[in-house]
Formats: C-alpha cells, structure tokens, sequence
C-alpha cells in the first residue's frame, strides 16, 4: 500500500479549505484517509498553515510520500517557524 500525504479539500464554493491528510495513494481525493497532520487556509492573507510536525515526522518515517503542494507547504511552515524563532 503506497501512502501518501495530501491536501483534502473542505469548506464551500468558492471558498476553500484543506485538510493535510496521510491516505492511500489510490483513495480518492476527498475520500478515506489514515490520520490528519493539519490545515491550510489559503483565503487569508497570508496563508495559515497549521501543521503537527511529530506525525508528520512519525508518517515521513513510515515511507509516507508528500505530494509537491504538501512538500512547498512544509517548507514554507518551517521558514515560518525558523522567523518566530
């Protein structure tokens, strides 16, 4: 089972809102997936990223592959993280 983690996508039209989630590689997009790792809000300005980066480095451990919106997202939430610090 080839495990990926990717955005799933919640809120209204128009108005989006995702979810970072570890799943299936072959589930489908809004579908069934194993644990959640965190949000994106990309309508505020700018985008809030929440992020638990103990799963993330536990499912990254296991073999989970990031999809390349969720590896820009998690370099972005550790640059962040670097400027608070």
């Amino acid at each position: 089972m080839a495990v990926r983690i990717r955005l799933t996508r919640k809120g209204r039209k128009k108005q989006p809102f995702y979810r970072i989630v570890v799943a299936d590689s072959h589930a489908p997009r809004d579908g069934k997936f194993l644990d959640i790792l965190g949000t994106f809000d990309p309508m505020r300005d700018p985008g809030v990223i929440k992020l638990d980066t103990e799963k993330l480095d536990v499912w990254m451990g296991k073999g989970a592959i990031p999809s390349t919106t969720v590896k820009s997202l998690i370099s972005k939430n550790k640059a962040l993280q670097a400027e608070a610090v």
